[in-house]
């Protein structure tokens, strides 16, 4: 392991192609996945926001707002549940919003919540009628605190007294009002979609005990008119979570086997230049492990550096890209998990060299040279 260690300090241009490689692939590795906890984040956040244990939509809905419809009656049922503690509605009507100062074809992305039972982040009470809280990320589409936004091909006005953070709803900016603001509005501008007094799309539940047992009973009390799932269970249940996160693990799965196929080249190479010095190191009564460890060693020095460098880099990229223009959040999890990722596949990778070294014999490999 010394003599690996002296090569590193000694000879460090030897690693720099192997370096500058897996910098790239750690940077690429953050960047996908700080863009796919971006794009969840953003699908998911009124729903995470959510104080409660259990979201109910109707049975035939396929957990989606839209097609849900909770009435009086079953709302009573589900209240009468064992182990429910609270229960509130929740309405959504996703519209486009004109923004004073900008152009009339120049529309935010709205989606409106009607709500009872107060997210993170909101007040207890609903605002005033007409009133609403939007989201941190409208304020990149020139929404400001005390303006009138209009929504809709009716031009509803709501009036934006306040922000919160986190709770967007499938990439758009959330705007939360009462449930008779939500009602107007969407009376108004999808006359094709609206309720009954008193009818909600969703219901957040409160519950004691576990979740899980009472979504069941819900859905049992009601004589399954109802759909109930946990709050985790509905993040996931929301359109595109699964198949998003499925297709960024592939792309970082395939990364990460491009990562050790670098490895495995490289050290391979590096190996093969070695031989008769592996082979005279072992006459000289070297171990095959110390040897093994030195390979090892390197491959875990390098794979470090570059996790660093590149950490570093995706870092800047997430500071210097401006807010709402692209669904990149990057966590210290995520940065920790591509480094590990990356580490494993060096480690992987140079397994390869670590058979070549086992199989060397000094006899040869001196006659060789």
């Amino acid at each position: 392991m010394n003599l690996a260690w002296r090569e590193l300090r000694r000879r460090p241009t030897r690693f720099v192609t192997a370096t500058s490689i897996l910098t790239l692939l750690a940077i690429l590795l953050m960047f996908l996945g700080g863009l796919l906890d971006g794009l969840l984040g953003a699908a998911t956040g009124a729903l995470r926001a959510q104080r409660a244990d259990v979201i109910v939509y109707s049975s035939t809905a396929k957990s989606s707002f839209v097609r849900s419809r909770i009435t009086p009656s079953t709302r009573a049922q589900v209240e009468q549940t064992p182990g429910v503690r609270a229960v509130g509605g929740l309405g959504l009507a996703q519209l486009g919003a004109r923004v004073p100062g900008h152009g009339p074809r120049d529309l935010a992305d709205v989606a409106l919540f009607g709500y009872e039972l107060a997210p993170s982040g909101l007040p207890t009470t609903p605002p005033k009628i007409g009133t609403g809280w939007a989201d941190d990320v409208l304020r990149h589409n020139g929404v400001r605190t005390g303006m009138t936004i209009e929504l809709g091909p009716k031009r509803s006005p709501v009036r934006i007294v306040g922000f919160v953070s986190d709770t967007t709803y499938s990439g758009q900016g959330s705007v939360w009002t009462s449930p008779e603001t939500w009602r107007t509005v969407l009376r108004s501008n999808r006359p094709d979609e609206q309720l009954a007094p008193g009818t909600f799309q969703a219901l957040v539940v409160r519950s004691v005990g576990p979740a899980a047992t009472v979504a069941h009973g819900i859905d049992a009390r009601t004589d399954g008119a109802t759909a109930s799932l946990t709050k985790e269970a509905a993040i996931e249940a929301l359109p595109g979570v699964k198949e998003q996160r499925g297709v960024f693990n592939q792309i970082i799965a395939v990364t990460v086997v491009i990562a050790v196929l670098v490895v495995a080249l490289f050290f391979a190479l590096l190996t093969v230049e070695r031989t008769s010095l592996y082979g005279v190191l072992k006459a000289l009564g070297a171990r095959t492990s110390s040897l093994m460890a030195g390979v090892v060693l390197q491959a875990s020095i390098v794979t470090c550096v570059a996790c660093i460098v590149g950490g570093v880099l995706a870092i800047l990229i997430d500071v210097t890209i401006p807010p709402g223009a692209i669904p990149y959040s990057l966590s210290s999890g995520r940065v920790v998990t591509s480094s590990v990722l990356l580490l494993l596949a060096a480690l992987a990778g140079c397994t390869f060299s670590l058979r070549r070294v086992v199989r060397i014999d000094p006899a040869s490999a001196i006659g060789s040279n």
